[in-house]
């Protein structure tokens, strides 16, 4: 009975830098060169996401 929380980003902020989305150098990049961005996940019958998690035997 576990659960597990996948989040899909296109960064790693705060781990690292935030990305503004555009090719600007972002150290100096003000708040207003920091766009917004959608984030898609394209999946069909033929092309299905997923995640392969190994599985690790108690000793």
């Amino acid at each position: 009975g576990h659960k597990l929380m996948i989040q899909v980003q296109s960064s790693w902020f705060p781990l690292a830098d935030r990305n503004p989305q555009q090719f600007i150098n972002i150290y100096e990049a003000k708040d207003e060169d920091f766009i917004p961005c959608t984030i898609q996940m394209n999946r069909d019958f033929f092309h299905a996401s997923g995640v392969i998690l190994p599985v690790l035997m108690r000793e």
